[in-house]
């Protein structure tokens, strides 16, 4: 039946309450904001290069980095398709942070550096990765249209594109240097593929899944994941890859048929390929890492070997840290053999409740790959993976969660006898003895760089001790298990090892930076010989990032909490500030961490020697706005023994917050009347529970995180129960199940496009909603196409306008703020 008109007095009646109508339906909608001066130029500021070394120790790369996007970037078509984000223009991931340009520089001698030359005019460069004789530098550049090859001539600095072909970078890092440093085994888009199939609005039926059998499956809440038999076929279409032999010359030789490959790996000695191909059937449920997956040995002449192994779907790998998929897995080259192939099997079934002596065994096939796998190692815990070393050494690691244990063998590849080297529990900070230095040898894979006396150099970049982080170089006998002790930073500086120069000569290149100047490079020489160590030699003159915040005071705070543990945080002050003029509003951020031992929770992190890096990303940058800062303040939650940690969490929760404002009350800096609390991710989950289970607090700010644990009931960051073995666990600590109890200002922010595993954006929508039922002053801000880190220059200023302004009227002037707005919230928004 035909509608009837509205008759003439109504529309006259309704057309002024039409013409108001946004403002009635809708709350206000401002467009991007720019927050003060001082903390927008921590969004625009360009960021500081980063450096690759060679293994000769003569060379670095330096590699300049592009500042963050405009939003009009982030709004290009975009695919969401089994756990991957694809840009469907180029073929490969839809957000990346390019390198915009590179320089050679030698590490000794002169100041100058090199540009490359024949690069495109607007450089996006990715995947950049030195050839095995360090002669060429290959690398990615990425189009509107297509991603290409590039190879540069080290000593030329030319750099030309290689071949016609077109990378296909949609499944990671689409090409691998032969060890002959002549060619290069590639995956590209196939020539011919056709236009991409059509997405159909109008379904074929429903869509639906079963479960047969009675199979049982716990699966975190993934996202982006396939939805639909027209998904399949956009994830199918944009996902195949054909694999290529390419040498210099652009020529190419296809290997195997084309298909949705996962990974296409050299030999080390370049004469085979391995390649993983995912195949159906496709799942609904997981991620394309838990597709079917078919391994297979090509000759790099591009005829088949040997098929490995053919994977089934892995829709039920327990939910646990310990859990593992099903039947052989993790299939890899070794490095310091021609052509031979490990992979790893569960003893138990992947399920870490299965009791077992043996949770993992490795076997070993050498080519041709026709012979009896060889069992080769056997792990009591989760087997971690090799470094390969030399004929006769390489380290074993295993791990196992659920006691936090870490263990390191040496392995003798001529019996495959092996010896513990350290038994530690990877929580306690103080014992880690740091990375052995690793080097490339003639296959251009990595390898141990062993010196003589079977003896390693080990690095620590962090070097956590009682004393606070100090990193080290050591050198170990992996015979002895003796360490030596070469070299650790010293005040004033704070110093990083980087890359071991020459192991020999004990050559070394860091990084230094005080607290007033930003990190550079700089050659260090380990070789004393009872002397006084001769002078570290600068290499790169980096300009500080933002000198206009030279002044900014900070203070590695050490405090207990209630319980005895002992607490950290770094206290950010303003420049010229002093404590005669009065304890400051304050803003504190941290992000709990589990443990198992009150002793490891109770370590000290963190140096006052460091950089004062003020981000645009946490708190510190706020002290430019005249607040102290309690910045990375320690949340431990500790669960000794047979007691899980979250069956605390509260109380540990509200004590670890308490103890960091008294340390500042104490201090007389921190005006315990004025202090708001913010995190990101699990900080936000903190933040919301902090507001709900004390009165600490005026404001809080809590940037994309869940607060319906309900919504991820099968565990949740470190929490292995499901909710129906814990539900009052998940219940209490779920700050949408206790809204009732809020009664501070807390401003919500969310990327609408997050696809974090459980931090969905409708996790901060229905939060908003429950609050706002309970008249809790609270805002959301949900920022269009931002994942679960924000990326676009301008969602990172109107991010914080938003914390600037809401910290502002809730910490800063709260009284005030209470008169003006009456105890509801002030119109937010806005910045100069």
């Amino acid at each position: 039946m035909k509608p009837k008109p509205l008759p003439f007095k109504l529309w006259v009646w309704l057309f002024p309450a039409l013409l108001t109508a946004p403002a009635l339906l809708a709350q206000d909608a401002p467009t991007y904001q720019t927050p003060p001066k001082a903390l927008a130029d921590l969004v625009t500021v360009p960021p500081t290069p980063t450096i690759s070394v060679s293994d000769k120790g003569d060379v670095m790369l330096i590699l300049e980095q592009a500042g963050a996007p405009d939003i009009a970037e982030l709004a290009q078509p975009e695919l969401k398709l089994a756990g991957l984000r694809l840009n469907p223009a180029n073929n490969g991931p839809s957000r990346m942070r390019y390198i915009t340009g590179l320089k050679l520089k030698k590490v000794s001698g002169t100041k100058e550096e090199q540009a490359l030359t024949g690069l495109p005019a607007k450089p996006l460069i990715s995947y950049i990765q030195w050839s095995p004789d360090y002669s060429k530098i290959a690398f990615a550049q990425s189009t509107d249209e297509h991603i290409e090859l590039y190879v540069a001539d080290v000593a030329t600095g030319k750099a030309q594109r290689v071949g016609t072909a077109y990378l296909n970078a949609t499944l990671g890092t689409p090409y691998h240097w032969l060890s002959d440093s002549k060619g290069l085994i590639a995956r590209i888009v196939p020539t011919g593929r056709g236009a991409a199939p059509e997405v159909s609005r109008v379904p074929v039926g429903p869509t639906t899944q079963e479960n047969v059998g009675g199979k049982r499956g716990q699966a975190p809440t993934y996202q982006d994941l396939l939805k639909s038999p027209s998904d399949e076929k956009q994830f199918a279409y944009y996902t195949t890859a054909q694999v290529v032999r390419i040498g210099l010359d652009g020529q190419t030789t296809n290997i195997g048929p084309a298909g949705i490959i996962a990974s296409a790996d050299p030999s080390p000695d370049g004469k085979y390929v391995m390649i993983e191909t995912v195949h159906t059937p496709f799942s609904y449920l997981v991620p394309v890492s838990r597709f079917p997956l078919r391994t297979e040995v090509f000759a790099v002449s591009g005829t088949l070997v040997k098929l490995l192994n053919d994977g089934p779907l892995q829709e039920s790998v327990p939910y646990s840290a310990d859990g593992a998929p099903t039947g052989p897995r993790n299939y890899n080259w070794r490095a310091d053999a021609p052509a031979s192939v490990y992979y790893t099997e569960a003893q138990d079934k992947g399920d870490p409740k299965v009791k077992a002596d043996i949770r993992d065994k490795v076997y070993l096939v050498d080519a041709p790959f026709s012979g009896q796998p060889k069992e080769i190692y056997a792990a009591q815990y989760r087997f971690g993976g090799f470094d390969w070393g030399n004929a006769t050494m390489a380290l074993a690691s295993e791990r196992w969660w659920q006691n936090r244990k870490s263990l390191v063998k040496t392995v003798d590849p001529t019996n495959w006898q092996t010896a513990v080297l350290f038994d530690r529990s990877y929580e306690d900070r103080y014992s880690n003895p740091g990375q052995p230095d690793m080097r490339h040898n003639q296959y251009g894979y990595e390898v141990l760089n062993m010196l003589p006396n079977n003896e390693i150099l080990m690095l620590n970049a962090q070097g956590s001790s009682p004393e606070g982080d100090r990193p080290f170089v050591s050198l170990l006998n992996l015979k002895t298990k003796k360490t030596t002790e070469l070299w650790r930073s010293q005040a004033p500086y704070f110093e990083r090892p980087v890359a071991v120069l020459n192991a020999a000569k004990r050559s070394v290149l860091v990084t230094r930076e005080t607290p007033d100047e930003s990190p550079n490079y700089y050659v260090t020489n380990l070789l004393t010989k009872g002397k006084k160590a001769a002078a570290p030699v600068q290499v790169t003159f980096f300009p500080h990032p933002y000198p206009q915040l030279k002044g900014i005071q900070k203070q590695q705070l050490r405090y207990k909490r209630a319980d005895g543990v002992d607490l950290t945080a770094t206290l950010y002050l303003p420049a010229g500030y002093k404590k005669e003029q009065g304890p400051l509003p304050t803003f504190l951020w941290a992000y709990p961490a589990e443990f198992k031992s009150k002793d490891a929770a109770s370590q000290v992190s963190g140096s006052p020697y460091q950089f004062n890096r003020i981000s645009y990303w946490g708190a510190a940058a706020f002290v430019t706005m005249g607040y102290a800062i309690l910045d990375n303040a320690s949340i431990p939650i500790v669960g000794e023994g047979d007691k899980e940690p979250n069956d605390t969490y509260v109380q540990q929760l509200v004590s670890s917050a308490k103890a960091a404002i008294d340390e500042g009350v104490r201090l007389g800096v921190v005006d315990s009347s004025r202090v708001g609390v913010g995190g990101h991710s699990y900080g936000a989950f903190m933040t919301a529970n902090l507001l709900t289970h004390s009165k600490l607090f005026k404001a809080g700010i809590a940037r994309s995180g869940a607060y319906n644990r309900t919504l991820t009931p099968f565990g949740f960051q470190n929490e292995q129960r499901t909710y129906w073995q814990a539900p009052d666990v998940y219940n209490t600590m779920s700050p949408f199940q206790n809204a009732d109890k809020v009664k501070t200002p807390i401003l919500l922010v969310h990327g609408e496009a997050d696809n974090n595993t459980g931090t969905f954006p409708i996790q901060s929508e229905r939060y908003y909603n429950a609050l706002k039922s309970f008249g809790v002053s609270t805002r959301l801000v949900l920022l269009p196409y931002e994942s679960h880190g924000y990326t676009a220059k301008e969602s990172l200023l109107h991010m914080l306008s938003e914390m600037n302004g809401w910290l502002d009227k809730y910490v800063k002037n709260p009284t005030a703020t209470a008169t003006k707005t009456g105890g509801q919230p002030a119109k937010m928004g806005g910045g100069n």
